[in-house]
């Protein structure tokens, strides 16, 4: 393990002194007042200047940040500072969760009850995310909803709307959870429900900044929902439609910000690339996201999880390319929004080996800066996920557990990115920092 470290770190000099050069590149291009990240002929635009980077998914964020008794406003404040530190300017965040189904185990606290109120103390946390954020030059990418459970998600409306609680996919069965959440693309009370909660968020003014949520430089995009899915392929016209609709209402209020699915990519819509054709095409959507996750999908098992890596780089290969005809067809970057990698032997606590995760993690960070030495359509990434300073207590979260990367339905620290893990951190930070377009 001693040689595989100082190997590692070699490589990681020899990285650094050859990203030296990509320095010159940021002196062809001009600065611009807009504060906003743009897309021009495939390209992201920020301060004038392509953009390319390396992100987090901090979905917790908000709640770290709120007045609830779970918030830790300190303790947020050292994660941001942290994570900026190690040049991550991009996080990816869920801007909270909503009432959750019985069935489920779902994130508390919630900020939009059974009665569709929201919690102010939520809301102050948003507020103050995004002001401090944009303290530190950072932006986000704000996700709406979710289609799966442990955040309440579409469940959270179907139930409002007639539907019921959403089953439990391992007592009732995948089908059963897919049958439920497919309804989602078809109920137009469920759909107005969420509409009138997009709408109260984007219209919303900040109480530390005085902006409107419109006006504020720290988001980057809107997003539908995470990992959005027909779950029924009978519906996978409906499910368009409504990404549509979704996607208008937003620009309808907000013409400053991008726009983006959450989408998996073509296996989101169920290995079906006609309809994530469809759903690109949309002039209201900005840029397409696409999801690896290797151990989920079984291109790895448990037992190969280093030994199997060639073929890992091989599917994540294959799979990428399917979705760049289709950017480069409409002219809309790529970003890799979500990718994991378990630590070696399945352990989860800090400390245990992650030569597997590094490899994986290093063979992603690879592509997007290729793709920055060529004015390439993979403009960034958000590796999955964030836990920082948190520490898991046990495999499965509690209501007094931290808040980690890993949802609470999830083992915890499976997919978790520690503050300790330094070798982790140092690719993380060697690439970030590779990718600056700053003068």
């Amino acid at each position: 393990m001693e040689i595989k470290n100082k190997m590692l770190k070699l490589g990681i000099i020899l990285i650094l002194y050859n990203t030296f050069s990509l320095s010159a590149m940021s002196d062809t291009c001009k600065r611009s007042n807009a504060p906003f990240v743009k897309v021009r002929d495939g390209q992201f635009i920020r301060d004038g200047k392509p953009y390319y980077f390396i992100g987090a998914n901090f979905w917790y964020a908000t709640i770290l940040a709120s007045t609830t008794d779970v918030g830790n406003r300190p303790k947020l404040l050292r994660e941001l500072d942290n994570l900026k530190d190690h040049g991550i300017n991009n996080l990816r965040i869920l801007v909270g969760a909503e009432s959750g189904s019985r069935n489920a185990l779902s994130v508390q606290p919630v900020l939009q009850d059974e009665n569709g109120k929201l919690d102010d103390r939520l809301l102050d946390g948003l507020d103050f995310l995004i002001a401090e954020m944009g303290k530190r030059d950072m932006v986000g990418v704000f996700y709406f909803s979710n289609s799966w459970d442990w955040s309440g998600g579409y469940g959270s409306y179907l139930r409002r709307a007639g539907f019921g609680d959403s089953p439990n996919a391992t007592a009732d069965g995948w089908v059963a959870y897919c049958e439920y959440a497919a309804q989602m693309n078809i109920s137009a009370v469920a759909q107005d429900l969420f509409f009138e909660y997009i709408s109260k968020i984007i219209s919303r003014k900040n109480r530390y900044t005085n902006r409107l949520y419109a006006e504020e430089p720290a988001i980057m995009a809107w997003q539908i929902a995470n990992e959005p899915r027909p779950f029924n392929m009978d519906y996978s016209d409906q499910m368009a439609q409504f990404i549509q609709k979704s996607a208008r209402l937003i620009k309808s209020i907000d013409k400053n910000h991008l726009v983006s699915v959450g989408s998996e990519g073509i296996i989101g819509c169920q290995y079906d690339s006609i309809l994530f054709d469809k759903i690109s095409s949309d002039k209201n959507i900005d840029y397409i996201t696409v999801h690896v996750w290797p151990r989920n999908w079984n291109w790895v098992s448990d037992t190969t999880l280093i030994e199997g890596l060639s073929h890992v780089y091989s599917e994540t290969e294959h799979y990428l390319r399917q979705h760049y005809a289709v950017a480069n067809k409409y002219k809309k970057p790529v970003v890799i929004e979500e990718f994991g990698y378990p630590r070696d032997d399945v352990k989860y606590l800090p400390g245990t080996p992650i030569e597997g995760r590094n490899r994986f993690y290093e063979f992603i960070f690879r592509i997007i800066l290729e793709n920055f030495k060529s004015n390439g359509i993979v403009a960034g990434c958000n590796f999955w996920g964030w836990s920082g300073e948190g520490r898991p207590t046990s495999i499965t979260w509690t209501t007094s557990s931290d808040y980690l990367a890993d949802p609470p339905h999830e083992p915890q620290g499976w997919y978790s990115v520690f503050d300790s893990d330094d070798m982790t951190m140092a690719l993380i930070s060697l690439f970030a920092k590779s990718l600056s377009t700053s003068d």
